[in-house]
């Protein structure tokens, strides 16, 4: 009788560490899906501000050339402006941008991450 009781009771709890296993494997799939997608709706929302940030950029660009062309009377001089600013921000950013963006980038991800 004895016997019989602990062997169910043995039973019960493997069945019991079964299904906490497989509700804790459930529970960490779903929280990695969760990750994941917004992740995911991050990265996509952020592509897209980007190509509508960089299209904007390429128009206005393209007018303040032609408006400083118009300004000094040459009609290449203001896209070689404007392609010489960008030219000197691009160096700029490769010099000293490297451990700034490094560290907004890892603040931001982190706290997106480890906060849900």
């Amino acid at each position: 009788m004895a016997f019989e009781k602990l062997h169910r009771s043995i039973e019960e709890l493997n069945y019991n560490l079964k299904a906490f296993a497989h509700s804790n494997t459930e529970y960490y799939k779903l929280q990695f899906f969760k990750s994941a997608m917004k992740g995911a709706i991050g990265l996509v929302q952020g592509l897209l501000l980007g190509i509508f940030f960089i299209f904007a950029l390429i128009l206005v660009s393209v007018a303040l050339a032609i408006v400083i062309s118009e300004a000094i009377g040459t009609p290449s001089s203001g896209y070689f402006i404007v392609g010489g600013f960008y030219f000197l921000l691009f160096l700029l950013v490769l010099i000293f941008g490297k451990k700034p963006i490094e560290k907004l980038l890892l603040v931001k991800v982190s706290r997106k991450f480890f906060n849900d």
